[in-house]
C-alpha cells in the first residue's frame, strides 16, 4: 500500500513526518519552509478553531481582523518586541513588477516602485493593533477591550518542520487593553485557563501551567504565563501562551484613558495566542507506529462504518440498516462517515482509517446482519468487540466518552512518570541523556546560570509551576542557594 510508517524507536522524527503526510494532515509546498494543510488536516484545526472560538466569545471576547502589513516605524515603537522579532521578518519593499528587458519571459522589481516606507510581514500583530486602540481609547469608559484575531504569521524560520515550526503559520491572537494592572493580569491568567482547559479536555493532553523565566519571557512583555505538555520522546512543547505586557506597549504607541479621577494613565495590556503547532503536539503526544490516534472530542471524523458484503443483494440489505445507524450517530452529534466506495477493499479501507486515527470503526457484513450485531473497533487501544445492532448508537456515544478518558489519563500517566528531581548536575544531566522529561531542579535565578545551563545541555527551563512549593536548596550549576525548584526540558 505505501503506507509504512517509520517507528518511533528507530526515527522519531521520521515518524512524525511520515504520520503528517500519510495521515493526509499536510504536504510540503513550493515555497521553501511553508506547508499546505491538507482537508483532513484543515478540518482537524476547524474543530480545534471553533471550540477555542466559543470559548472566547464567552468569556467576553470578540474577533477583528488587522492588517497582515506593518509599517517598519510601527514596529520598530516597542524597541524589546522589535528586538525579539528581528531576525525573523519578512520585509516588503517594493510594490510592483516589470517585464525584464535582458530576459524575455521574465519579470524584474521595478526600481521605481520602491514602497516610502518598508513593511514588515506580521510576525505577531502588538504593534499594529496598539497603532490602532490608540483611536479607540481615550476614557475608562471605553475600557476594556477585549479583541481576538484568527491569522496567519510570517516567521521566516531557517529549520522548519510541518505544523512545529514553518515560515507561515495560522494562529489566533487575543489583544486586550484595560484599566488596571489587576484587571490585566485577571485576564492573563483567564487566558492561560481556558488554553488549559481545551487542551486536556478536549486534545486529551495534560498541561502544566507555569511562569516563564525573564529569559524565555515574550518580548515586550512583563510577565509570560504558559502551558507546557510532554511528547512521547519525552521533549517538551510549549502549547499556549499568554502575557500581561503592562504598559510597554501603551507607551511606546502613546495610549492614554482619563480614569474616573480624570486624572491620565497608560492603558494596561495583555496578548495570548495558541497556533497550528498544536497540531503537532496532538500527532507526537499520541499517536503509534500504525498511525495517528486523534481525540474523539476534535477528530474530524469520529466513526467509519464499512460495509463487507459480496453482491448488490447483500449490499441493498446492508445500506439499509446502516441508514438507520447513521441517522442516529447524527441525532447524537456524533460525525460519522459511511464508506461504501467500491474502489478499495475493506482491509485497505480499515488500514486507511486506522492511519488517518479515526476513534471508532465499525465494520458490518451479511452475517452480522442475520445474527443482528456489528463488529466495533477502537483505534486507541487497537481492541475489537461484537456488539448487538439495538442500542448501538448509544453504545458508541460512550466509547467515544471513555476514548477520550483514556488518552487523556494514558498521556497523563507519561509525563507524571517523567517529572523527575535532580539534586546535582550529573543526575540533572543523567535524567535529560537517558530518560528525557522535566526535571525538577534548582535554579539560582540569574540569566547568566540559566544562558549557561543551555549551552551545557541543550535544556531549557520551561516554566516554574504555579503555585510552585517553596524549598530551600542548591543551584545545579552554581551551588548557589536557591528558593524552588523549576523545571527544565529539552523541547521543540
Amino acid at each position: 500500500m505505501g503506507k509504512e510508517i517509520t517507528s518511533r524507536a528507530q526515527d522519531y522524527s521520521q515518524w512524525y513526518n511520515d504520520l503528517i503526510i500519510k495521515g493526509s494532515l499536510a504536504d510540503y509546498s513550493a515555497v521553501r519552509g511553508c506547508m499546505v494543510i491538507k482537508p483532513y488536516g484543515f478540518a482537524l484545526w476547524e474543530n480545534m478553531r471553533d471550540v477555542l472560538d466559543r470559548k472566547f466569545k464567552d468569556t467576553g471576547h470578540q474577533n477583528a481582523y488587522f492588517p497582515l502589513f506593518v509599517p517598519k516605524s510601527l514596529f520598530e515603537a516597542e524597541e524589546k518586541n522589535a528586538e525579539g522579532f528581528a531576525k525573523e521578518c519578512a520585509v516588503v519593499t517594493h510594490y510592483r513588477l516589470i517585464a525584464d528587458p535582458d530576459q524575455k519571459g521574465k519579470l524584474k522589481v521595478d526600481p521605481d516602485a520602491k514602497l516610502e516606507e518598508e513593511l514588515i510581514v506580521r510576525p505577531t500583530s502588538e504593534a499594529i493593533i496598539w497603532n490602532t486602540y490608540k483611536g479607540w481609547i481615550q476614557s475608562y469608559r471605553d475600557l476594556p477591550i477585549l479583541v481576538n484575531q484568527w491569522a496567519n504569521v510570517v516567521r521566516w524560520e531557517m529549520r522548519t518542520r510541518l505544523f512545529l515550526r514553518t515560515a507561515e503559520f495560522l494562529w489566533q491572537e487575543g489583544h486586550t487593553a484595560h484599566a488596571t494592572a489587576e484587571e490585566a493580569v485577571t485576564e492573563t491568567k483567564l487566558m492561560l485557563d481556558v488554553y488549559a482547559d481545551f487542551v486536556e479536555n478536549w486534545m486529551a493532553l495534560p498541561v502544566i501551567k507555569g511562569v516563564k523565566s525573564p529569559n524565555e519571557r515574550f518580548a515586550g512583555a512583563e510577565d509570560t504565563y504558559c502551558i507546557e505538555a510532554l511528547m512521547q520522546d519525552g521533549k517538551a512543547l510549549q502549547a499556549g501562551t499568554s502575557h500581561f505586557l503592562g504598559q510597554n506597549f501603551a507607551k511606546a504607541f502613546d495610549v492614554k484613558f482619563s480614569d474616573r479621577e480624570n486624572k491620565l494613565d497608560y492603558v494596561w495590556a495583555t496578548s495570548w495566542g495558541v497556533s497550528t503547532r498544536l497540531i503537532g503536539a496532538l500527532v507526537m503526544a499520541h499517536s503509534d507506529d500504525d498511525g495517528l490516534i486523534l481525540p474523539p472530542k476534535i477528530a474530524p471524523t469520529q466513526v467509519v462504518i464499512v460495509p463487507i458484503y459480496k453482491g448488490e443483494e447483500q449490499k441493498a440489505l446492508i445500506d439499509e440498516k446502516v441508514t438507520a445507524i447513521l441517522r442516529e450517530l447524527k441525532a447524537l452529534g456524533i460525525s460519522v462517515k459511511y464508506d461504501d466506495s467500491d474502489n478499495a477493499r475493506p482491509g485497505w479501507k480499515f488500514a486507511e482509517y486506522e492511519m488517518k486515527g479515526v476513534p471508532v470503526r465499525m465494520a458490518v457484513g451479511a452475517r452480522d446482519l442475520e445474527n443482528q450485531v456489528v463488529e466495533i473497533a477502537r483505534r486507541d487501544k487497537k481492541e475489537k468487540t461484537t456488539v448487538p445492532i439495538e442500542g448501538v448508537a448509544l453504545y458508541i456515544k460512550e466509547l467515544l466518552a471513555d476514548i477520550q478518558q483514556y488518552m487523556y489519563d494514558k498521556a497523563k500517566a507519561f509525563r507524571d512518570e517523567h517529572i523527575t528531581p535532580a539534586d546535582s548536575w550529573d543526575e540533572f544531566m543523567n535524567i535529560l541523556d537517558n530518560k528525557g522529561g522535566f526535571v525538577a531542579a534548582h535554579w539560582d535565578g540569574t540569566a547568566e546560570t540559566e544562558d549557561k545551563i543551555k549551552e551545557l545541555s541543550k535544556a531549557t527551563i520551561r516554566c516554574i509551576p504555579l503555585n510552585n512549593p517553596l524549598e530551600t536548596g542548591t543551584c545545579i550549576l552554581t551551588g548557589k542557594p536557591s528558593t524552588q525548584r523549576v523545571l527544565f526540558a529539552r523541547a521543540y
